[in-house]
């Protein structure tokens, strides 16, 4: 899957780190989603325009192709009790069939294999079934119903560590688009978009797709390795229907070009491309890590938030723009007092 190329082989983690003042992370969400800024960067000349996200519609021609990951996020955390009154959060992973998911717990030492936690008013209970040697647990829940509506009743967002404040509304960590529930954290560039801004996009002759690509909790760790290239990537499902396998085939034959709407996207898009550039319909467990030295099959524009310092996200990017052209994009971001991260500002690369 990796097509490290010399580049990639001689770059250090370090080479990624930005300083960014704790103060320019966003907490919570704009009033209107398209009206965060946008970052515009041309990967050719390093050049940059300072815009809004609706503004985004300029960039795009008609012909081309917007490609975005209607994964919906669960409300994969819950807080209980154990009988005993203890307070526990347990936050949903991964689902592995008869009522059993895997899942972080805290306080750990007080979840044992046998342990069990009460949700709500009991409509939902849970025992823990074992202990997994990376310290996950293995979780049955017992309830009546559809596990997700009694989720969406108990549930909260799984906000990322970085977010302090208290979202007011559940909504605006999902898309307008989010579809297919799975994943444990939002494919926030697509946050900004409205069904208005969609609409107006459709109304000058570009396409939209959709791909689905379930978010995991490993899109927030760290890189540790000293050198990137030694960096293994967490697995997430991916999946592309027929649709639009059938849209994109048709518009890289018209000469159209394919936006990707956010990393999770352009990570779909370039595991699922067949060696020639075209796609059918399937579905994969993808651990690609894209880095510079990285050869792209088939994105040729890229919209996006602002990622962590030495994260996977901003390796991406740098492979697609240029390490040089990122940093002093994110540089100037800092400068002009953007917005970062999940609910922050966004940028386009083309």
């Amino acid at each position: 899957m990796l097509d490290k190329g010399n580049e990639g082989n001689y770059m250090k983690t370090h080479d990624f780190w930005y300083d960014l003042p704790e103060e320019l992370i966003a907490q919570t969400p704009l009033l209107a989603r398209d009206t965060s800024r946008l970052l515009v960067l041309d990967r050719e000349s390093g050049g940059l325009a300072h815009k809004h996200f609706y503004d985004v519609i300029d960039y795009l021609n008609s012909g081309d192709c917007l490609v975005m990951n209607d994964s919906r996020v669960l409300p994969a955390r819950l807080l209980g009790q154990r009988p005993t009154g203890g307070a526990v959060e347990i936050l949903l992973l991964r689902d592995l069939g008869d009522k059993k998911w895997e899942c972080l717990c805290k306080p750990g030492r007080k979840m044992q294999q046998g342990s069990e936690v009460i949700f709500g008013d009991g409509e939902l209970t849970a025992t823990v079934v074992s202990v997994l040697e990376d310290g996950n647990r293995v979780v049955e829940f017992h309830y009546d119903g559809i596990f997700l509506e009694v989720l969406e009743r108990l549930g909260k967002m799984p906000l990322p560590p970085y977010i302090k404040a208290e979202l007011q509304d559940q909504e605006r960590y999902q898309t307008v688009y989010s579809r297919a529930p799975g994943s444990a954290a939002a494919p926030t560039a697509g946050l900004h978009f409205t069904d208005d801004l969609l609409e107006k996009i459709r109304q000058k002759g570009i396409r939209t797709a959709f791909v689905t690509l379930h978010v995991g909790l490993g899109t927030f760790r760290p890189v540790k390795a000293e050198e990137i290239a030694e960096h293994h990537m967490h697995s997430e499902l991916c999946m592309m229907s027929r649709e639009t396998a059938e849209i994109l085939n048709t518009t890289r034959a018209e000469g159209g070009r394919i936006i990707c709407v956010g990393t999770t996207s352009c990570r779909t898009l370039e595991s699922l491309a067949n060696a020639d550039g075209s796609f059918t319909a399937g579905s994969k467990w993808t651990d690609i890590f894209i880095y510079p030295g990285y050869s792209f099959k088939v994105m040729d524009g890229l919209i996006t938030n602002f990622h962590l310092p030495e994260s996977t996200l901003v390796m991406l990017v740098s492979a697609f723009a240029g390490r040089e052209n990122v940093l002093h994009a994110y540089a100037e971001a800092v400068k002009e007092k953007y917005r970062f991260f999940s609910f922050g500002d966004a940028m386009y690369i083309g």
